[in-house]
């Protein structure tokens, strides 16, 4: 009986392997691919798209990035970086309010921010383009910075306010008994209790504004406020495409996500079970 167990236990593990290898195939080989792809030329790429490059060269790395995609990380950075301190700011703060303030309504307040998330963006695109471009705010920074925030302020006060719920109160009473008043208990004390949960909607947001392509289309038109997304469809051509030059500005657009998410997924695990999962 236990021989068989054995058995059983060793054919579990061998399949699971098997599977995790598997799925390990199937995310990873696409991007290698790409890589792989921005150090060929058009030849190449069409005659043997599977096979190693013959010269391994990054002159196509240096066409993508002077034909604008060193532009177009720049405005990346700039709209996540602060959309993301933005969103997050707020969100914490509209949290604390929902979960150690009592205000009168408090339960249709939160219902009234919730929901945000049944809000399909493509649904606003129209008023929304009418509405800014009556403020003076298409095709500009701001717009791209108002929308991320708006449409994210729901998702990421619902997860932060999902973990403020089962802070102790103690610590409220504590502050308040030392003389705190309500920003100083936010900012020094219930700020970083929530550090896990922060940090998982940083991360969130930021996976969310780098690879955002709908807003970015349809708000930005010019060559100086295209994000990565947007941008990268410039590089195509009606007349002939360099297509190992379009592999190549998305390997380096890739690239920040990429490190980002290897490095911060405990955290957004984390977060989330703590937060979530209580």
């Amino acid at each position: 009986m236990v021989k068989r167990l054995s058995f059983l236990g060793v054919i579990a593990r061998v399949f699971m392997w098997a599977f995790l290898l598997g799925l390990a195939v199937i995310v990873l080989y696409p991007l290698l691919w790409m890589v792989l792809n921005g150090f060929k030329t058009n030849a190449e790429l069409f005659g043997n798209p599977f096979a190693l490059p013959v010269d391994w060269s990054f002159t196509n790395y240096q066409k993508a990035w002077n034909r604008g995609v060193s532009d177009y990380l720049t405005t990346s950075v700039l709209v996540t970086v602060t959309s993301t301190i933005v969103t997050v700011f707020v969100s914490a703060w509209a949290a604390y309010g929902l979960t150690r303030v009592t205000i009168p309504f408090n339960k249709a307040i939160t219902a009234l921010i919730l929901g945000g998330l049944m809000l399909a963006p493509t649904v606003a695109l129209v008023p929304l383009v009418k509405m800014f471009q009556a403020m003076g705010l298409y095709n500009s920074f701001w717009a791209l910075l108002i929308l991320y925030t708006a449409f994210r302020v729901p998702f990421t006060t619902f997860l932060i306010r999902a973990y403020m719920i089962d802070l102790p109160r103690e610590v409220d009473e504590a502050a308040e008994m030392d003389g705190a008043g309500r920003w100083t208990a936010f900012w020094r004390i219930i700020l970083p209790m929530s550090k896990p949960i922060i940090t998982s909607t940083v991360l969130l947001h930021v996976l969310f504004a780098w690879n955002e392509y709908l807003f970015a289309m349809v708000f930005t038109s010019g060559s100086g406020v295209q994000t990565l997304p947007v941008g990268l469809t410039s590089l195509m051509s009606k007349h002939g495409t360099d297509y190992p030059v379009v592999f190549a500005g998305m390997v380096i657009a890739a690239v920040p996500v990429v490190l980002l998410f290897f490095f911060g997924q405990r955290y957004i695990v984390k977060g989330l079970s703590d937060g979530i999962g209580k």
